[in-house]
This record gives structure tokens, sequence and C-alpha cells, in this order.
């Protein structure tokens, strides 16, 4: 630093910086260099800039001498020309977005970095401020707001010059001081992740999905990851001061956890330029022969792309839709994916240019695929819907491709300004909207919207790592009970919030858990029951033996959060006292068996609990895994079925014994029991041929029932009435059993009607039990009642088929009950 408190003049321009300890001057006059200057030099003041502790801070950060004029109020320090300049072009293109109030402070911003970074170069060899101050231009385009770049031009003062960061908040905002303070953080984030390059006890792509959830995870403001984002993309730009390996390494890194991470926040043009980026530095071949090929038509392909857009510019002028049609080359990294995803050569990829067309309301947009699709015709399966169904990161456009002029096919998306507005700066556009409010501009309702949602993305769940577009929908609050931290090798553990270094300890291993004994987080000694933050390292002081407290256990004092780590100290002292609980166990279990004179022995309880071992029965018992009523209950089950199933043989037994003297028994069989009195039931009726199942009784055998007896489902549900039914199946070869069958015949009353359906039931050679008609006056509808025997199902249907087809006759079917 060649001096803290400073007047600036830069040699050979007409540009002045001027600062003292009562604030900054910085002066733009007309020069060769910038035409577009207005003749009225444009003057930046600030408010008072620095006080008498930050001069203090600045002796304490450069003890070495200092020239005496360092002690007065203001003196001169020769700036960098190109510094200077990249200033000027920086704060006129400014101007164009951002009122002279907050261009102030962003200007402001830029003095202190760099006094800050003063005689810093990096490895380019060019003033390391310039690196700061390309980052805020590039968030200008994004029109982010003024604390924004502010922050942007301070964000490695802290970490690299040390300058406090309460001295940001005094002189900036809060809000400038969180951000600097949230891209201090993911700086460690950044040593870290390429720690982890050598690691191998996780996938590479489960890596980058934990940093990346880490780096929203990890800020109050998503601002910070927008600045982390335009940092990278410099960082980038600038990457071949760097060696091959290290240029590879941060290539894979911005590939894997910078591209996708812009994707889901919706900045389009950031994800595509990192991707370009890092693809050129993983695969140059690739990326060189891309790129050579798409130079050599680019002259051809230029001329095709503006006679196309001038075409679909006049069409749709000639129909009245306002819209603003422009040509897009495809980016390198996408048309390599495409010839990797499909297998084919550069020559085969014929969609490299695309078209966008902006409308102004939405029912344009389709107005417009409606006549580019009347142009040309449309490529089957490749249009998509992205209005009436957003991605989830709120983009919104129509996709369709067809086959354009000359025979090559096209891509063509079309949206309205606002929807364009999302795509390319996606949640920044929130900030882009509140400087649209700032200047009096009305208030977008759908770009509102669409920005709420968007800042939902901080929450978001995971990236596919091909950066398909999400199919998964995102789950809200993903992070609220969580806590990110670092092992001391750079590894992402994802913990629940409020866990403590034992939870932490646990989670990286059982013993390690069991041996804990302290913990260090960020390098300081903390206590267990610490409460980890997002961001933190840990690392665990354990001892060479022994195992954990019981007093972890306690809730009240804090020791552990997950479940996890709680299981696993229990588990401990279940091992530790496994004699203790088996010898308890036997007692509990001797005490319930004699209390309910119950005789079961040890191992028969054991497997009624699926217990293969008695020990481990016991000692399950003993911890209370198995509770007493439980224990209880159990043996208690156990021996009210065995009594049932007693009783029950011993009915069977009975029955077959009262049978074995009967000839007169029903033409059924029981399965697997034989020679047991069977009579069907009274209630339903059962006939050979219908779905039954037997009841047995005391002293009267198996009743048969319908399957579908009411009587029978009411008996299932009384206790112990279950049991007794059976299963059962008609004896096909039993023929001489008759039935008593109840029919009812309804039908328009004549003259002989009685006397035809009886004669069926003559003619069938079935005996009639009994007969009788009446009729309704009302209506002359006769109902007749005929009771006979039947053999079985199929002759019950012949007669009923019969009488059916009598004159005048409405309906017959048999009367069950």
């Amino acid at each position: 630093m060649t001096g803290a408190l400073a007047t600036a003049v830069a040699t050979g321009s007409d540009n002045e910086l001027r600062v003292t300890e009562s604030g900054y001057e910085f002066r733009v006059s007309e020069s060769g260099d910038s035409p577009d200057l207005k003749s009225t030099p444009i003057v930046y003041r600030s408010e008072r800039m620095f006080t008498p502790a930050m001069r203090q801070w600045f002796r304490a950060a450069h003890p070495v001498p200092l020239p005496a004029y360092a002690d007065s109020s203001e003196f001169e320090v020769e700036f960098d020309r190109d510094v200077l300049d990249a200033f000027n072009r920086f704060m006129l293109n400014l101007m164009e977005t951002m009122p002279p109030p907050r261009r102030g402070r962003v200007a402001k911003a830029f003095v202190l970095a760099y006094i800050l970074h003063d005689g810093v170069r990096r490895k380019t060899g060019e003033p390391y401020v310039l690196h700061p101050l390309a980052v805020a231009d590039r968030l200008r385009t994004l029109d982010m707001d003024a604390d924004c770049l502010s922050a942007a031009l301070l964000h490695d003062v802290v970490e690299d010059a040390g300058f406090p960061l309460e001295e940001i908040k005094r002189c900036f905002s809060p809000a400038v001081a969180e951000m600097v303070n949230g891209v201090t953080k993911l700086q460690r984030i950044n040593v870290l992740s390429s720690s982890m390059q050598d690691q191998d006890r996780e996938p590479s792509q489960r890596k980058a999905e934990s940093l990346r959830k880490m780096f929203v995870a990890m800020v109050d403001d998503i601002r910070v990851v927008i600045i982390k984002l335009a940092d990278r993309i410099h960082n980038m730009q600038t990457l071949d001061g760097q060696t091959p390996l290290k240029r590879k390494t941060i290539a894979s890194e911005t590939l894997e956890i910078y591209a996708p991470l812009a994707n889901r926040l919706g900045i389009g043009q950031f994800k595509w330029e990192l991707e370009d980026l890092s693809f050129r530095h993983l695969d140059r071949e690739a990326y060189d022969e891309i790129s050579q090929a798409m130079a050599q038509t680019r002259v051809v392909r230029e001329r095709w792309a503006k006679s196309t857009r001038d075409l679909i510019q006049e069409e749709l002028d000639n129909v009245g839709i306002k819209a603003e049609v422009t040509g897009r080359p495809k980016h390198i990294y996408s048309i390599y994916k495409k010839m990797e995803r499909k297998g084919i050569p550069f020559s085969e990829i014929y969609d490299i240019q695309g078209f966008r067309v902006v409308t102004s309301k939405v029912s344009d947009c389709y107005a417009a695929l409606g006549l580019i699709h009347g142009l040309w015709r449309p490529i089957p399966g490749e249009f998509d819907d992205y209005i009436a169904n957003p991605k989830e990161n709120m983009y919104q456009s129509l996709h369709t491709a067809v086959i354009g002029p000359g025979g090559n096919s096209m891509e063509v998306q079309i949206r309205t300004q606002e929807m364009h507005t999302v795509a390319e700066l996606g949640v920044a556009s929130h900030w882009q909207y509140k400087e649209q409010i700032r200047a009096g501009g009305p208030p977008n309702k759908e770009l509102t919207h669409k920005v709420a949602l968007l800042r939902a993305l901080m929450e978001w769940n995971q990236d596919e790592a091909d950066a398909e577009e999400y199919v998964n929908r995102i789950q809200s609050d993903i992070f609220k009970d969580r806590v990110y931290v670092f092992t001391p090798v750079g590894e992402v553990i994802d913990l629940p919030a409020g866990s403590t270094p034992i939870d932490f300890a646990y989670h990286i291993h059982t013993e390690l858990g069991e041996r804990c004994r302290g913990a260090k987080v960020n390098g300081m000694i903390v206590q267990l029951n610490y409460q980890l933050q997002n961001g933190d390292q840990v690392i665990i002081i354990s001892a060479k033996r022994g195992g954990p407290s019981r007093d972890w256990l306690n809730a009240e004092a804090g020791y552990v959060r997950s479940q996890r780590a709680r299981q696993k100290i229990m588990s401990y002292f279940r091992k530790q006292a496994r004699e203790s609980s088996i010898s308890h166990g036997r007692l509990v279990v001797d005490r319930e068996l004699k209390r309910y004179s119950v005789k079961y022995g040890f191992d028969e309880i054991a497997g009624m609990f699926n217990y293969d071992s008695v020990d481990d029965f016991l000692a399950a018992v003993g911890y209370a895994d198995i509770t007493v009523p439980s224990l209880v209950k159990k043996i208690l089950d156990r021996e009210r079925q065995e009594k049932e199933e007693e009783e029950l043989n011993s009915l069977i037994a009975s029955e077959r014994r009262r049978a074995s003297g009967n000839q007169n028994i029903t033409g059924v069989m029981i399965q697997g029991e034989g020679g047991l009195l069977a009579q069907p039931a009274g209630c339903c009726k059962p006939l050979p041929g219908d779905d039954v199942l037997g009841y047995i009784t005391k002293g009267k055998g198996i009743t048969v029932h319908k399957a579908e007896c009411s009587n029978l489902a009411a008996r299932r549900e009384v206790p112990g009435e279950a049991a007794r039914i059976v299963p059962i199946q008609w004896n096909e070869e039993r023929s001489d059993s008759f039935y008593n069958v109840q029919i009812e015949v309804k039908a328009y009353d004549r003259a002989g009607l009685l006397r035809d359906v009886t004669g069926v039931v003559a003619d069938a050679k079935i005996n009639m039990l009994h007969a009788d008609a009446t009729v309704d006056s009302r209506d002359s509808i006769a109902t007749i009642h005929v009771e006979m025997e039947i053999r079985d199902i199929p002759q019950l249907s012949r007669v009923v088929s019969q009488i059916e087809r009598l004159p005048n006759v409405r309906q017959v079917f048999r009367k069950v009950g």
C-alpha cells in the first residue's frame, strides 16, 4: 500500500480522484478516451469516509514507517491509469440505470477497494483491484442494486486485506457487510472443495451436490451466491495464469457446482458462459474442434440466419404481431453435449442456429407459434410449452423446432419480455424490479410473482447431474431443519439443525463418537453441546479408548440432537449391560409366568417373539424393548389360542364318533376331515353347487352355510367362534340327498297359471311339497310359491328356466330364509 488516506490523480488524464479524511471526490471530464462524455464534468461526492478509528486500523495494519505527510489530513498517491479508465467506463455504464446517490455509494466502495488492494497484482500481472471491478461490472449487466455492487467491489477486502467487517457495516450498510461476510465464508468452500479432489469417500457427483447445497444453505442473502457466480466467471476468464493442473481442477469444480447453481437460480447467461469456459479448459481439443468448425461456417450461417430472421420479422409485422426477432448460435458446450448424447459428429448437427421471438403479450406468443408452424414443417416431438408449464426455475417460453429454409433444422423460442427478463436474469431480476420501483415505474405483478418463486430457489433439493430440466418439484424448506459442516479434509456433512460435535462424531464413525472427548470448531475449542452452524469446520478430539457418557442422553443438557447418535449411545450401554439385562429379564418373565399360572418354557416364549436365542429374548425384556404388557398379552393370547384349538379338536372327534353309525350324512366333505355329520343350514338353505362353509356345532355335527350367509358372518365376530368355521366342499360322488327349496314366481294372472307352473315341476319328476298362489287385485299380479325337493343347483336351474318360458311369467327366483 503506497498510502492509506490519499488524494489521487491519474497522471496524464483529466479524470481525477480526490480522497481525504472528510470524504472523496471523483471528477470525470471529457477526453479523447471517452468520446461519449458530456462536456460538463461529472462529479461524485461521498459523505465522511474515514474516521479516526479507521485511521488507527490503517496504521495497525501497516506498521512500517509512513512518510511525514501521512499525518496530514490529505496527501497524494499515483493511481494506475488503466484502473481509473476501467472504473470510468464502469461508472459511465452505471449512469444509464442507477441514480447519482446510489452511484456515489458504489464509487465509494471502489475507492476503499483500491486503497486496500494497492500494490497487489494477480497472477496475470494486472492490478488486483481490476478483479472486483470486473465482478461488479458483470453484476451491473444484471441490474443488481447498489448494495450488491458495493459488496462485489469489497468482496475480497476482509479475506485478503484483513479489513474489519464492522467498518464496512458502518461506512456502507449492514446489508453490504453481510454480503461481504457471506462471500468470505464461501471462500473457504473453494479451498476445502479443492482438497476433496483426491478423497474417494463418496462419488464426485454427490460431493458436487453437497457443495451446491452448502452454497445456498450458508447464506441469508441470495445476492451472495450471485456475487460468487460473477466472481467465478471472471476467475475463469483469467485462468490462463494458473498451472495446467490448477486450471483443470477449477474448471471441473465450475462445471459441477457453479454452472448447475446458475441454472438453478435461472441466470441463463451465467450458466452458458460458465459451461463454455469450463469446457475450454477441461477438453481443449474438443472445444477447439467445435469452435473452428463453427468459425468455418460462420459467414454462410450468419447470412442464412439474417435472411431467416428478416423473413420471420416481416411475417410477424404483416399480421400485426409486435415482436423482436433475434438469432443466436448455440453454445459450444451444449453442441458438444448433443454430439455426445446422440453419438454423432459436428457435421450432423443441423440446429446450431436458433431464433428467439420476444413479444409483448402471451397471446401473441401462441399466434407467433402458429405463424412459424405455417411457414415451415414442425419436427415431431420437439415442441414444449413452458408457458403453460413453467420449469422449476420459473423459466417460461414456447420451444419448437422446424425444418427451416434450405432444409436446415432450427430451434425457435417464443416468450414475452417479462419472461425473457426472468430467463436471462433469473433470481437477479428481483433487484432489477426493485430498481424499477425506486425509479417510479409501475409494479409488474407477473414479474413480482415469478421473482417471489425464484427466491424460493435458495431452498432447492438437488440438481440433475446432466443438467436435464428439473423433473422433480422444488421441496420447500429443504434446509430449514438441516446444517452443513466440514470435516478436516473438506467433506460436507449434512446434519439436523442444532447438531453438536457429538452428533458430528457419530455421523463420521461410531467408534469416533464413543471416544469423543472434545472438539475444535474453526480452530477454537468448544463445549460438546455447542450447536454447529452452517460452514463450521469440525475437528474431534478423541481418546485412545473409552466410551460415551450417560449424561449425553440427557435431553436437557443438549449434547445430542440426531436420532442416529442417540441410538448408537443407547446401543453402547445396552452391550455393556447385557448380562445384567439378561438376569433382569429372566426375573421378569418368571414372575409373570407365576402370576398368571402359565406353564411355558423360556425357549417357547422366545419363539413367540421370533427370537432364536433365549439370552437375546431375555436381554430384550431386560432392556425393556419387550415391555411387560406386551409379554403378558403374547403369553395369554397363545394360551387362549391353544385352548380353543384343543376344544375344537375334541369337538371334531366327538362329532365324528356320533356320525360313524349314522347313514343319513349329507353329501358334503370337510377339507382335511372326514366322517362328520353335516346338515344344511335353515337360514340360507344351501344347495350342491353353491359356495359353502361349515360351522361345527356341539351335538349336531356340521351346519352347512352359503359362503355369503349373513348369520355366518356374524359368528366370525364372536370371540372363539371363528375357529369353528371350516372350509368344506360338496361331495360330487354322493347323489342320493335331496334339499327342500322354495321358489317364487311373479306373473300376470291368467287362467291355468298355477296348473302350468306345477306341471313343469311334475314333468321334471321332482317331488313337490307345497304350492300356493295369491293375486293382487290392484295390478293383477299373481305370486306363486312352490316348495320342492331338489338334488342340486343344475336341477333347480333347469326347472326355473322352464317356468320363465311360460306365458305371462315375469320373474322366478329362489327364496332363502
